[in-house]
C-alpha cells in the first residue's frame, strides 16, 4: 500500500514542537519512578507523527508535558518558539488556549450541547468568539468530518465514531498550532477507527494541522508521516518521514 503524500504545509525548516533532554521523575512511596529519562524530539510545522510504545514507556507523560499539563523534572519544552518550561502556570494555561488542541480517548463532550454548541463553547473558551464566532469555519470543519447533518445533535444522539469526530472538530475549530491526540481510536471499533483516522489525515492535509498522536495501533500509526518509538522513558527511534505517494 502506498503512503499518503506529505501535506504541502510540511516544512522541516519550521519547528513547531521541540523537547530537549526532558526528564520526569515521580515519587511513589519511597521509590522514584523515571517516566522520562532524557527525551529530545523535534516536530515540524504541518507534520503528523505517531508515538508508539508499550504501556508505561512514557508516551502519555510526554504528551501531557507537550500539552503544558505537566511540568518536567528537568529539560526544556518549546512550542512555536515559546519556552514553556520557563512559564508560570497562568502563562502555560494561556498558551494552551492559544496554540494547543486536545483530542481525548473518551471524547469529553458536553452532553447538554449539540455538536455545533460544543464547537461554539470551544470558541468562547479560546476567546475567539466574536459576533457568534466563525459559523462558516465551523461548518467547513464539520463538513470535512462528515458531520454537517449532525449540527444540532447532542452527544447521546451520536455514535461513538461521530462523537469522536465532534471532539476532533472541537480541538481544531480555533486552528491551534498543535493538535495532541491521546489514543483517539482507543474506544472505537475498526470501522469507526478508520473513519476517524481518515479525518485526522484530511485535517492534516487540508488545514496543515500539526498532529502528535499516541497510539498502540500499528494501523493507526501507519497513517502518520513518521512513527516515533518509545521504551523505558526513552526514544528508541525518531522515525523517518514517508515521502512516497
Amino acid at each position: 500500500m502506498k503512503r499518503p503524500v506529505q501535506p504541502k504545509f510540511f516544512n522541516y525548516m519550521s519547528t513547531i514542537l521541540e523537547t530537549v533532554d526532558l526528564k520526569m521523575t515521580y515519587r511513589v512511596g519511597k521509590v522514584d519512578v523515571h517516566a522520562l529519562r532524557g527525551v529530545t524530539l523535534n516536530v515540524a510545522r504541518g507534520e503528523y507523527i505517531a508515538i508508539m510504545g508499550p504501556s508505561g514507556c512514557g508516551k502519555s507523560t510526554l504528551l501531557h508535558i507537550a500539552g503544558g499539563m505537566l511540568t518536567p523534572t528537568s529539560g526544556r519544552l518549546i512550542i512555536d518558539g515559546e519556552d514553556v518550561t520557563a512559564m508560570s502556570d497562568a502563562q502555560r494555561t494561556e498558551l494552551r488556549r492559544r496554540k494547543i488542541g486536545f483530542v481525548f480517548q473518551r471524547f469529553n463532550l458536553f452532553p447538554t450541547l449539540s455538536a455545533e454548541g460544543n464547537l461554539k463553547l470551544a470558541e468562547r473558551i479560546y476567546a475567539r468568539a466574536k459576533n457568534g464566532g466563525n459559523p462558516e469555519g465551523r461548518r467547513r470543519i464539520l463538513k470535512l468530518l462528515k458531520l454537517e447533518d449532525k449540527l444540532h445533535h447532542k452527544p447521546l444522539e451520536l455514535s461513538g465514531g461521530e462523537q469522536q469526530r465532534v471532539a476532533i472538530a472541537r480541538a481544531v475549530v480555533n486552528r491551534p498550532a498543535l493538535v495532541l491526540a491521546d489514543e483517539p481510536t482507543g474506544n472505537l471499533d475498526s470501522e469507526n477507527s478508520k473513519v476517524v483516522l481518515d479525518m485526522l489525515r484530511g485535517l492534516n492535509n487540508e488545514f496543515g494541522q500539526t498532529i502528535v498522536m499516541i497510539t498502540h495501533n500499528p494501523e493507526a500509526a501507519a497513517r502518520a508521516d513518521r512513527v516515533v518509538e518509545m521504551r523505558d522513558g526513552l526514544i528508541l527511534s525518531a522515525g523517518v518521514p514517508h515521502t512516497d505517494s
